[in-house]
């Protein structure tokens, strides 16, 4: 009996706690970090990429020296373009694809799309196609009729921009506006 007296003297008295091993929480640690680190450059990898793929689409057009009397104008913010009808697909040539805040205004000439911090770029009335109220555009989904989207076409392709103006109330002039304009400019109606 004494070598089970000796054990259960042993298990009562207190011990000290373990010593934690650093160099397995720092190699974790380390590890974790370069995994983020990995998936980040991943992703703008992926990003560069998809521009490459888009490099057919030309040059933003830029405002002319006179565009007329404003129409309409609207603070808020650019969402990004799309490929026309695929809300998914966006387009990331040219810096169409950075987010931002955007003053636009209307004039006979066009939408003149100004985006701090970001490429400006113009629409020109012949370009422009249809504009609608969605919930949706690459990576920003709303509330039904939350967006405002512009279909315009730019070389080859047709696009979607979206556009989410600071007073919602405004989308619907904006709407109406652009689309009694492509009536005027354009006989070929809806491409899609």
């Amino acid at each position: 009996m004494t070598p089970l007296i000796a054990i259960a003297a042993q298990a009562a008295e207190p011990k000290s706690a373990e010593v934690t091993d650093w160099a397995g929480r720092i190699g974790w640690v380390a590890g974790l970090l370069l995994f983020v680190v990995l998936v980040y450059w991943l992703m703008r990898q992926g990003w560069k990429w998809r521009g490459s793929l888009q490099s057919d689409l030309p040059e933003l057009p830029t405002a002319p020296e006179t565009p007329g009397a404003a129409t309409l104008t609207l603070d808020g913010r650019y969402h990004g373009s799309t490929t026309a009808g695929q809300w998914l697909d966006r387009i990331v040539a040219h810096g169409l694809g950075t987010r931002s805040r955007v003053e636009l205004t209307l004039t006979e000439a066009g939408i003149m799309v100004v985006r701090p911090g970001a490429n400006d770029f113009f629409i020109p009335a012949d370009a422009l196609r249809e504009a609608r109220l969605d919930k949706g555009i690459a990576g920003k989904v709303l509330a039904e009729g939350g967006l405002l989207i512009v279909t315009w076409a730019h070389g080859e392709k047709l696009l979607d921009s979206g556009f989410r103006s600071d007073r919602a109330a405004e989308h619907t002039a904006w709407v109406e506006a652009l689309n009694s304009m492509n009536q005027i400019t354009t006989t070929e109606g809806i491409a899609r």
